[in-house]
């Protein structure tokens, strides 16, 4: 279980009944939009405005609590996993998934290692991998 108000506390943010149910939504539903996550936390507090819950995202995108995704369809979601990883991502259901693989970072970083782009200095490599989960 995930310590939100010590994940706060960690960051220097104040903690505040709307930063933790935020933070709350975000590692309670699996890549949420904002729309998501306002629905979710309405449910306990009907008055949050929008605005303070798009405020709150860009705050923790900042501070690096959480990291913003985009969709092949140009739609932002969060995710609370700050941990370098991939995304499987069902293109039927729009599901999206976390993959991590020791094996597939090693590959990608002595790939682009190998490669050297001009004038390009790779700060990070993520995928996103479409496909459709067999379930």
């Amino acid at each position: 279980m995930i310590d939100i108000k010590n994940k706060l506390f960690e960051t220097g943010l104040k903690i505040t009944p709307q930063r933790l149910s935020i933070l709350e939504a975000i590692y309670s539903i699996s890549h949420p939009t904002a729309d998501d996550i306002i629905k979710h936390i309405r449910q306990k507090h009907s008055n949050i405005a929008t605005g303070t819950v798009y405020k709150v995202l860009e705050t923790f995108v900042k501070k690096g609590l959480i990291k913003k995704i985009t969709t092949d369809k140009d739609v932002i979601r969060y995710d609370g996993l700050i941990i370098h990883h991939h995304h499987l991502y069902s293109s039927k259901t729009v599901l999206i998934e976390d993959y991590i693989d020791d094996e597939l970072d090693k590959m990608l970083k002595d790939y682009f290692h190998k490669k050297k782009i001009n004038n390009f200095r790779i700060e990070e490599i993520t995928l996103q991998i479409k496909g459709q989960f067999n379930r």
